[in-house]
């Protein structure tokens, strides 16, 4: 596979930047496999957005010859406040993430926080040294990447929490940073501060966030109106009647897609039509939207852009859509679902 190929991977849907182009060309030319990771915090059951549109983007990178991690950010979470701080439970959730991870994206390497934070007295004192670069209004702003706001009562231990991002890259050796778009603050930060601490800044990638089935809201996450609709409207473990989740019955689903908000005739920020157009086309596959003869029959979409003039001209029903859509999210994750059917200890943990 040639560099332009490569690119091609990597950069197509659900991409939505790569800061920058140049310097991942760059990267590929000196590097045929450069290291990748993406950062997750170990808590709620995953949904599509935190496994499946995580999974398709790291799958592109294997194709594409990268070597690629998740990182299982224990520590994080703990600072976080997932399940109270309790360390049995993060450590079973990260045991879960990581059989979820490896079953979605054969390939993968997984490393947790804990392990590498264990006896690497190199890495706090670069915590220290990363923070004397910065202020603490810059640290504030990054905030969203705990899905935090400015505005909360936050223990200080929560401030810290950008610096200790910053430096897991400088200490897991890697080119190539990857998360969602409500993480784009602190890669701005890496690359903004490794050069001044005569380090490298890696590349990085930003894949789209799907939003939950609800009404799009603002929570004021973001100084960016339309960055801010998407951090406060993404899918989240915290709203499950809004979330797909990877354990989801097909009733479930069905049901959950139904409730979705989804306007006739509507097209912007519509939920059900973003899931057709990062998942369901993901693959390239027509949709298939089964509809009575009377109101025209059958319909079969051959790529977004034709599903969104057809529902945009009030041509498909949303009930239609949703029952389409609902359809190709069970197919979708229904191996993934199996699999935990013979790893339910793993679940132990949500009970």
């Amino acid at each position: 596979m040639d560099i332009d190929q490569k690119i091609d991977l990597i950069a197509r849907s659900p991409t939505e930047e790569i800061v920058t182009e140049a310097n991942l060309r760059e990267l590929l030319n000196t590097n045929p496999h450069p290291r990748h990771y993406i950062g997750l915090e170990p808590s709620g059951p995953l949904h599509i957005g935190s496994l499946v549109l995580a999974g398709f983007k790291i799958n592109d990178l294997l194709r594409a010859g990268i070597r690629t991690m998740v990182f299982l950010g224990d520590w994080h979470g703990y600072i976080n406040n997932k399940f109270d701080g309790d360390w049995e439970k993060i450590n079973m959730a990260s045991d879960y993430y990581e059989e979820a991870f490896k079953f979605f994206c054969p390939g993968i390497e997984v490393v947790r926080g804990s392990e590498l934070y264990s006896g690497n007295d190199e890495y706090w004192k670069n915590v220290i040294k990363f923070s004397k670069n910065i202020t603490l209004a810059r640290a504030v702003r990054c905030l969203a990447i705990l899905g935090r706001s400015e505005k909360e009562k936050l223990d200080f231990a929560q401030y810290i929490y950008p610096s200790m991002q910053s430096i897991d890259i400088e200490a897991l050796d890697v080119n190539l940073v990857h998360a969602g778009m409500d993480q784009r603050k602190v890669h701005m930060l890496v690359r903004d501060v490794f050069p001044k601490m005569g380090w490298v800044p890696p590349v990085a990638l930003h894949h789209h966030l799907l939003p939950g089935l609800g009404e799009p809201i603002r929570l004021g996450l973001d100084e960016n109106p339309a960055i801010d609709m998407i951090i406060s409207s993404k899918m989240s473990k915290s709203k499950p009647w809004t979330s797909v989740f990877i354990h989801d019955s097909t009733d479930l689903i069905v049901e959950k897609l139904k409730k979705a908000w989804s306007p006739e005739g509507i097209i912007e920020n519509n939920p059900v039509l973003e899931y057709a157009k990062y998942v369901t086309f993901h693959d390239q596959k027509p949709l298939l939207i089964e509809r009575p003869k009377k109101f025209g029959g059958d319909i079969s979409l051959s790529n977004y852009e034709e599903l969104e003039r057809e529902y945009k001209s009030r041509r498909i029903h949303p009930l239609d859509l949703k029952n389409a859509i609902a359809g190709c999210l069970d197919k979708l994750i229904e191996p993934v679902r199996a699999h935990f059917v013979k790893k339910s200890d793993l679940l132990q943990v949500y009970s």
